[in-house]
């Protein structure tokens, strides 16, 4: 858990509205739920509040005291005991799991400079109906990487109950751009609204600390508490099922399915998906190529002939041939002989690939990551925490272990891996091997006498020795600064060891004589100069702006890099490219490797409007004869809705019967997407017909979005499917005429505020 250090104190905002005010959010927040066998224990907000301690003052680096008021709520706090039960007629209502709620005034969400992964911009009104996780997150942030599969896996456990919202909350300057955002949110394949709290407005609103932070909302707009660190999966998935039980039956819970627009769906189809690190095999005559986001190895020549391609582009955790193996976002490798080894990170494994026998392996992990501190154990056992970067000395793999922000190693041919550096502390802390601190270790390599690590967290380079005379040292980046403000010391200033400022370096490589580093959120590389001490830090390629041009050459969080015969290759990732850098000449250009193409997108299975429930059944409609059959649905939105003016409603037809060949239907417009003609909230399609007369019965399924006056930021899915008998002939009429039920499932905010009152 990374907290937020003294440049970072969150200063506690007044609320107002919603009867909360002169004070805090954070000295009202409840504590969640502690499982314990199969009960729970609950702290409530009144408890916290007469703890009388703000509850940043606790958890700042040094235990610096910040002030802030801990009265307690004046407004709409729930204070009563709740019975064990509560009746809704003839419905028995479980007990609400945070009868001490407290109400959240409608700006709560507002202050960010933009929200990304959808539509516009929401509000906590918007949200009514819906259990809702905020999710404090900064994309650099090892722990708030590891709380996305949780959240994927409450997603997926409650689609239409819960709305998760990430509020991005930046630690580094480089964070705070949209843009980067907007790429961070397509590498780690988030599915759920982002806003940029740029300026940590929303943070101090809710008394956030650290990250990452998960905050819960109930359904009817009350705050119930919140969960630093990660981890927290069971609790999460306990709580809000006790939330959608109690809501559900209250009637204030909207089951609606909604949909975002995603950032995935506007990216194009490239050759490489976020490459992130590079490897040079000169002997040989090969590179090898992490293609994280496709999850797969790609082998090239130095010359850019594709070789091979190691893993099928699917997620997943599965040893074989090339064609068959798979990785999860693989980073990191080593040569070693004619064995390859690869961090996989979200596997969190080690994989080995032969190069010979061409099949895959796994070394180490058990395909989970560690919850917990461990230092070391059976290979096979042993479960690992985001393996991020390898490197190989005199039969010795040495790992960056990111999870645990410690370096561990294997003795390759022995049944062990163990930490070989850092306690397991974040901060950049000299000292011996075994009791330094270091801070999200991303990129190593060895000199073959010392190991050269980026602590991206700490933005710092560190000097380990391959033996236990000398202790661990910061060679570039602060050090040891009090209450760990050297995470929070960054930059882009070249100078000599301390004086030398980086931003979450990601990748090193060695030419010999001097170091480069991948530079990532300054989108720079930088040539180290090693002295006695320290090394002096100079920038080599980019100016410190985002941008993909050549001249002049702009690079986007460069992740790794490698060096060979005079040429640095580097991995430009987010602009999904490799590029080549000639430090004789000082030219650089793209690597391009021919014939690589992505990997083919699995098929989704076929679907027919036949096998869906709920089918509406309508009287036999007859139609005027013509070239086409016309089709207009009228579709029923509850105020303040209307069809979202940027999404597509979208028609399908098919026969009834699961009839293939039709007498009136071309075969091709059948089983096909028909995108429609929109007119407020009306909707037209006109489908070729193949004869003039005719009869048939067909099916009719119409997707469609709809949002707050159409443009708000939560958007919510509707669909409906008619059976139709049709027949065709002079003197019908000129189109069906169709209109969609009652939004059923779907709470307005008024009808969820009249549930209140009753």
């Amino acid at each position: 858990m990374l907290r937020t250090g003294r440049n970072r104190q969150p200063e506690f905002a007044q609320l107002r509205g919603g009867g909360i005010t002169d004070g805090s959010l954070s000295s009202l927040l409840l504590c969640f739920m502690l499982i314990v066998g199969s009960g729970f224990w609950l702290t409530h907000a009144s408890k916290w509040a007469n703890a009388q301690e703000s509850p940043a003052a606790k958890d700042q680096p040094g235990k610096t005291r910040v002030n802030g008021s801990s009265e307690q709520p004046k407004g709409d706090s729930e204070q009563a005991e709740q019975p064990d039960k509560l009746k809704a007629g003839d419905k028995v209502i479980p007990p609400n799991p945070f009868p001490n709620r407290v109400k959240l005034p409608d700006g709560m969400l507002e202050g960010g400079t933009e929200w990304l992964n959808t539509t516009g911009e929401i509000r906590v009104k918007d949200l009514r109906g819906k259990v809702v996780l905020l999710d404090f997150w900064t994309y650099c942030c090892i722990n708030c990487i590891h709380t996305l599969p949780d959240l994927k896996y409450l997603e997926k456990k409650f689609p239409n109950e819960l709305v998760v919202i990430g509020v991005h909350s930046a630690k580094f300057d480089n964070e705070k751009d949209s843009e980067n955002i907007r790429r961070a949110i397509q590498r780690y394949e988030i599915e759920h609204p982002v806003v940029n709290d740029a300026n940590m407005t929303i943070w101090r609103k809710f008394g956030t600390r650290s990250w990452p932070t998960l905050a819960l909302i109930d359904p009817e707009g009350y705050f119930c508490g919140r969960q630093p660190g990660e981890g927290h999966r069971q609790l999460f998935e306990t709580v809000i099922q006790k939330l959608v039980d109690h809501h559900d039956a209250k009637g204030t819970l909207d089951e609606t399915p909604i949909r975002f627009d995603l950032e995935r769906e506007k990216m194009k189809e490239t050759p490489l998906l976020f490459p992130s690190k590079v490897l040079a095999d000169g002997k040989g005559g090969r590179l090898f190529i992490s293609d994280s986001n496709h999850n797969r190895i790609i082998i090239a020549t130095l010359n850019g002939k594709l070789l091979d391609v190691v893993g099928n582009g699917q997620t997943g955790n599965r040893n074989g041939s090339y064609d068959e193996a798979m990785f999860d976002h693989p980073q990191g490798m080593v040569l070693v002989k004619e064995t390859l080894y690869v961090a996989d990170t979200e596997n969190h494994s080690i994989r080995m690939i032969d190069l010979k026998k061409k099949k895959v392996a796994t070394l180490a992990g058990t395909g989970s990551q560690a919850r917990h501190r461990f230092f070391g154990g059976n290979l096979k056992t042993t479960a690992l925490a985001s393996p991020w970067a390898l490197e190989h000395v005199d039969g010795v793999l040495y790992i960056c272990m990111a999870g645990p922000h410690q370096l561990w190693s294997h003795k390759l041919g022995s049944n062990r891996i163990e930490t070989y550096a850092g306690n397991g502390r974040e901060d950049i802390i000299n000292g011996s091997r075994l009791q330094c601190e270091m801070a999200q270790p991303s990129g190593i390599i060895s000199d073959g006498k010392y190991l050269y690590v980026c602590d991206s967290e700490g933005s710092s380079i560190r000097k380990i020795p391959l033996d236990d005379e000398e202790d661990v040292t910061t060679i570039a980046g602060t050090f040891e600064l009090p209450r760990g403000a050297s995470l929070f010391t960054f930059g882009d200033k070249d100078g000599v060891g301390p004086d030398a400022r980086l931003q979450h370096p990601l990748g090193i490589t060695f030419d010999g004589t001097h170091l480069y580093v991948a530079d990532s959120y300054n989108h720079k590389i930088r040539k180290l100069t090693l002295q006695k001490k320290f090394a002096k830090v100079e920038t080599l390629l980019g100016n410190g702006t985002a941008g993909d041009s050549l001249q002049p050459l702009k690079m986007s969080e460069p992740h790794g890099i490698t060096w060979h015969d005079g040429t640095l290759i580097i991995a430009d990732t987010n602009n999904h490219r490799l590029l080549k850098h000639d430090l004789k000449t000082g030219k650089t250009s793209r690597f391009e490797i021919d014939g690589l193409k992505p990997p083919k997108k699995p098929k989704p299975k076929a679907t027919s409007l036949a096998d869906a429930k709920d089918v509406i059944r309508i009287e036999l409609q007859e139609l005027k004869s013509g070239e086409e059959l016309k089709i207009v649905v009228s579709v029923n939105l509850p105020a303040p809705y209307k069809l979202n003016k940027l999404a597509p409603v979208i028609g399908r037809m098919e026969l009834a019967g699961k009839k293939k060949n039709s007498v009136l239907i071309h075969d091709e417009h059948l089983r096909k997407s028909h995108r429609g003609r929109v007119d407020g909230n009306r909707v037209s399609f006109s489908i070729p017909l193949k004869k003039s007369t005719g009869e048939e019965i067909i099916l009719l399924g119409v997707n469609y979005i709809y949002c707050r006056d159409g443009v708000g930021g939560l958007c919510k899915f509707g669909k409906t499917i008619w059976e139709v008998p049709i027949q065709i002939k002079a003197g019908g009429k000129p189109a069906i005429e169709l209109q969609t039920p009652k939004i059923v499932g779907s709470t307005s905010v008024e009808t969820l505020d009249e549930n209140l009152k009753n």
